[in-house]
């Protein structure tokens, strides 16, 4: 299974990015999925996951109402809708994915990983 990144960049305070994730070398549909992140110097934290089904999904308490993850299963992709961009949003993203479909919150539980996609967002 790989995993790819894509849609970092710059952003202003206020503003909005779509991170995707999509991947290849197996069907990941029945898959929960997540992105975490890690700014500098901090420990990777998980910021929103999604179960394989799609119900159910999880978010951390600094990101609940800005942003929002979602699935697509015919594209194998899944997707990080980011607004209200803030500062200390700045970080690099990492998508992953679970053999399993149900979520959890802890890295451990995620058996592949992509590379990161650097988001930084400007005051």
């Amino acid at each position: 299974v790989q995993l790819q990144a894509s849609g970092g960049g710059l952003a202003q305070a206020g503003g909005s990015l779509r991170l995707s994730c999509a991947a290849s070398g197996r069907t990941l549909s029945s898959y929960a999925r997540g992105w975490f992140r890690q700014a500098p110097g901090k420990e990777r934290e998980l910021v929103a996951a999604i179960s394989g089904t799609g119900i159910a999904s999880y978010y951390a308490d600094s990101v609940k109402g800005r942003f929002t993850i979602s699935r697509d299963n015919a594209q194998n992709t899944v997707y990080l809708q980011m607004n209200s961009l803030k500062p200390e949003d700045t970080a690099v993203y990492y998508c992953a994915a679970r053999a399993s479909s149900s979520l959890v919150t802890v890295k451990s539980g995620y058996n592949f990983w992509g590379q990161g996609t650097l988001v930084t967002v400007s005051s």
